[in-house]
């Protein structure tokens, strides 16, 4: 039951997020864009397994799109925000992320995060 509500809250944050890009941005980062770069890890982080490639490129896209600082932050909320709810094994998955990808993040999965000390 618990992953047909997650499945469910995941397409509707697929669904805002990809009508959320379409028009020009004038704002920061939002969660809808962190969900939806990320939606290609989902499988391994629930389930592990090979890393797919889709969710390296959506990694690096979350890393290219957090410019600013305070873009960073919004991410690091975000991840944390998501982090909170993922049991010990998915947060090791999530966490392991970076490296499996070869990409630099400047934060970790965690819900322990301080994203206010995110530059």
């Amino acid at each position: 039951m618990a992953r047909i509500a997650m499945t469910t809250v995941i397409a509707v944050v697929v669904a805002v997020a990809m009508v959320a890009r379409l028009p020009i941005k004038a704002t920061g980062m939002t969660c809808g864009e962190v969900d939806f770069d990320l939606l290609p890890c989902l499988s391994y982080i629930r389930d592990g397994g090979d890393v797919p490639s889709e969710c390296c490129k959506g990694l690096s896209a979350l890393v290219d799109a957090a410019k600013t600082t305070d873009d960073r932050r919004t991410a690091c909320n975000c991840l944390k925000s998501l982090a909170s709810g993922a049991s010990n094994d998915e947060l090791n998955r999530a966490a392991g992320l970076p490296d499996k990808c070869n990409i630099s993040l400047p934060y970790k999965f965690s819900p322990s995060t301080d994203c206010s000390k995110i530059n």
